[in-house]
């Protein structure tokens, strides 16, 4: 039933989308508006995947984890699609062009290559073997934020509150850490 909760929800951003672009057709700009959509969708879904850890004493959903965090990876994905096939048309001196240009790009960039190593690296065989690189999902998150921030050229307080929650998360996961270190040395 949790499962179905999650996968409800979590598509409700894109069954919104498709809904505004296709049936109402009332976006003045549908590239812009793809990129907030699944923008936002991406960093919120991930950054639920990794308060899961921190919430589980409360409510244990660890074993969605990795489905929540593949959802994550599914809009980040999308997200790409638009400036690939929507922006920048197939044209891969254009994408590269951009990339090289804008910084907001590249740091996008690197943070969807490691989403996709992490999205690769999930199944059992492979998570056992590079489980601890998956702990860059919050430099992904870092450099998501910093995407964000730069490419709306302002800084509002929605950006301000995800900047805060990082920093919740990596005292919280630091702490966690600390715990656990201190445990197994007594």
């Amino acid at each position: 039933m949790k499962r179905l909760v999650i996968y409800l929800v979590t598509f409700l951003p894109f069954v919104y989308l498709s809904t505004r672009l296709f049936i109402f057709e009332n976006v003045n700009d549908p590239i812009k508006y793809i990129y907030t959509i699944t923008g936002v969708t991406a960093t919120v879904i991930l950054f639920f995947s990794i308060i899961i850890s921190l919430i589980k004493e409360k409510i244990n959903l660890m074993k969605y984890r990795k489905e929540v965090g593949l959802i994550g990876f599914f809009y980040s994905f999308l997200h790409l699609l638009n400036f690939v096939i929507f922006d920048a048309s197939f044209d891969l001196v254009f994408i590269l062009e951009q990339t090289l240009e804008k910084p907001f790009i590249y740091l996008g960039m690197i943070a969807f290559f490691i989403l996709l190593f992490m999205a690769i690296t999930s199944t059992k065989l492979l998570f056992k073997k590079y489980n601890k690189y998956h702990r860059f999902v919050y430099l992904s998150l870092i450099l998501i934020t910093i995407h964000w921030i730069m490419a709306q050229k302002s800084l509002n307080i929605e950006q301000i509150i995800y900047i805060i929650m990082i920093l919740i998360i990596v005292y919280y996961k630091l702490y966690q850490y600390i715990l656990r270190n201190n445990r197994l040395n007594i």
